[in-house]
């Protein structure tokens, strides 16, 4: 029977809390991309939030070096951890962009799948919170169908975007600034997916 020591339950709350702050961060860069005005200080906060999601999985990994026994296998706590925190490096990777690309306007397809990044990690934040109790969990399976659907829908506006980049644009250097940002874009996306995939694999590996 799957149950979880309180020592062992630390694994989880620390998902949780790095989901929390994925949010925070997808979340700063939709604000953040919709008006682009205080640049350098805009990346600066996410570059915190980052970092901060960078100190919850020091804590996991030392607390998996001091644990004997895991709640899941060590080694998808630990992918668990790794892709989680790729999530908010790629996010401040993006934002980081626009400030070096000195970027002065959005173009919608950025703005649709920065849309879709929140659903994301939203979606995922909910899925760390049932992965404790992924035994009874009612929705868990469907949030993490629903991350694979949200990252479908991201891959068509991302091919899109790419098409109509260089079908429309003649600027040579606008097209290499935005081909950068779309792909971090879908690169933020795909972490997500990555998360929800391995999970998918500790519900199947413990059902």
């Amino acid at each position: 029977m799957f149950r979880i020591t309180a020592k062992e339950g630390v694994f989880f709350d620390l998902f949780v809390d790095t989901a929390v702050d994925t949010c925070k961060a997808a979340k700063m860069l939709d604000e953040f991309m919709n008006n682009l005005v205080d640049v350098p200080q805009k990346v600066r906060a996410i570059e915190e939030i980052e970092h901060k999601c960078d100190g919850h999985v020091h804590k996991m990994l030392e607390q998996l070096n001091r644990s004997f026994i895991t709640p899941i296998d060590r080694e998808d706590i630990y992918l668990i951890a790794k892709e989680l925190d790729n999530i908010t490096d790629c996010i401040e990777s993006t934002a980081h962009r626009f400030k070096m690309f000195n970027v002065t306007g959005i173009k919608e397809d950025a703005r649709r799948l920065s849309n879709l990044i929140i659903q994301c990690t939203e979606e995922l934040k909910g899925v760390m919170s049932e992965l404790k109790s992924m035994k009874n969990s009612k929705t868990l399976k469907d949030k993490i169908i629903e991350v694979n659907r949200i990252e479908d829908e991201a891959d068509d506006i991302f091919r899109n975007a790419m098409q109509q980049l260089f079908m429309t644009e003649n600027n040579a250097i606008e097209v290499i600034k935005w081909k950068e940002i779309y792909e971090y874009l879908e690169n933020t996306l795909d972490a997500c997916e990555d998360v929800a995939n391995i999970v998918e694999g500790v519900v199947m590996k413990n059902a």
